[in-house]
């Protein structure tokens, strides 16, 4: 079968100078994961427990894996054929479903949520399978390997919504590590077999900033966390160094992914001879503790306003959990995309010096507010180091 011709032809064109631009439908699909993020902080901050954290973070990485699979997807489509749109916008509509969902997944909307992601992730597959029915088999073949994956963790979805508690949690469970086991195993399937990395043609400059993208969205999401609490708090002292400090911990946050680290990695990935190995690693595993991170800061920001005075062993590893999966992130992230043997010294020192406040912060010896200025400083601290050490004139070499 013939190629298609590039007037019928759905796929992107590659190597014009705007070919991997990110279109505004693109964003327009993110607006529904600017409610996800904002209810997973609410429905973590309303249960701040082992058990809560466990299904927050279960539901986290559904969300995340369904926005990151629809962002390899618009790499390889062009946002600016109707059918494309007509699809983003149903998906968006899954989308809505599925963040409505969240603070009752684990209840009366557990049923919802497994469809709506179902027909998201499942779909969305469907739909490129579609687009790719006249372009190269072996580029199918790869689709129909993915669908069969999704098939499988999306029956467990639905079978998990029929049951409660801790048998819907394994059943989900189940379906979040097969989804995140599949690109490891290049989504290989019986009489299949696997793909290749280097068989995924992505294109770096539209997947680097479609999650640097994503960043912004989780930042904003924790300033309007901020700026709505603040509002309904009276204004005191004690409040406003709370949503001082709440601020000055996202400028930092901001500062550590934007000042160098998202332009350093993307200039690695775009002159990657395996752009697909590096969109594996760096841009779908490594941005997830990031954007937790965030999300758990924002949890943690609002704590800090509410009761600056005193947090309990719950809102303690919020304030301490947030920064430190952040910089977790961070410093993978840049380790894997720039020439360097170890993570970067700044982060793995802050790192150690939120270690060193856990047995203060856990016996209590610091309110919440204390403690949320502490983290802050640690961010901060990191910023500036990294900032210093990357601006610092190189040595001349001697002769």
């Amino acid at each position: 079968m013939t190629p298609a011709s590039s007037r019928e032809s759905l796929l992107r064109t590659r190597g014009g100078h705007d070919s991997g631009r990110v279109g505004m439908v693109e964003l327009f699909f993110d607006l529904v994961f600017v409610f996800a993020v904002t209810q997973l902080s609410h429905t973590l901050l309303a249960h701040q427990d082992p058990l809560g954290a466990l299904r927050v973070g279960l539901l986290f990485v559904a969300m995340w894996w369904a926005w990151v699979d629809t962002s390899w997807i618009t790499n390889w489509l062009n946002p600016e054929r109707l059918p494309v749109r007509l699809m983003l916008f149903a998906l968006m509509l899954a989308g809505l479903v599925l963040s409505s969902s969240i603070p009752q997944a684990f209840g009366a909307h557990g049923f919802a949520f497994a469809c709506a992601y179902a027909a998201l992730q499942v779909g969305r597959t469907l739909f490129i399978l579609w687009a790719y029915r006249h372009e190269d088999a072996g580029r199918r073949r790869n689709f129909v390997r993915i669908l069969v994956w999704l098939l499988v963790a999306s029956s467990m979805w639905i079978v998990g919504a029929f049951h409660d508690g801790a048998v819907r949690l394994a059943w989900w469970a189940c379906a979040v590590a097969i989804e995140m086991a599949a690109p490891s195993l290049y989504f290989w399937v019986p009489g299949l077999g696997g793909s290749s990395t280097k068989e995924w043609d992505i294109d770096p400059h539209h997947l680097a900033e479609r999650c640097a993208l994503f960043i912004i969205i989780a930042l904003g999401e924790s300033l309007l966390v901020t700026g709505a609490t603040f509002a309904e708090r009276p204004w005191n002292a004690p409040t406003v160094a709370a949503f001082v400090t709440a601020f000055l911990g996202s400028v930092a946050m901001w500062w550590l992914y934007f000042d160098s680290g998202a332009e350093r990695a993307s200039a690695r990935f775009n002159r990657s001879e395996d752009p697909g190995r590096v969109a594996r690693l760096a841009y779908t595993y490594l941005h997830m503790p990031i954007v937790a991170g965030i999300i758990v800061c924002a949890v943690a920001d609002e704590i800090v306003l509410v009761h600056p005075d005193h947090a309990d062993d719950a809102g303690i590893a919020a304030i301490l959990g947030g920064p430190a999966l952040y910089l977790v992130g961070n410093a993978l992230f840049k380790w894997v995309t720039n020439d360097r043997r170890t993570p970067p010294l700044s982060h793995m020192a802050g790192l150690l010096l939120l270690f060193a406040l856990m047995p203060f912060a856990f016996a209590h010896l610091f309110s919440a507010l204390a403690l949320g200025i502490a983290t802050t400083a640690i961010l901060a601290l990191v910023a500036a180091w990294e900032t210093i050490a990357l601006r610092r004139p190189a040595k001349p070499r001697s002769s």
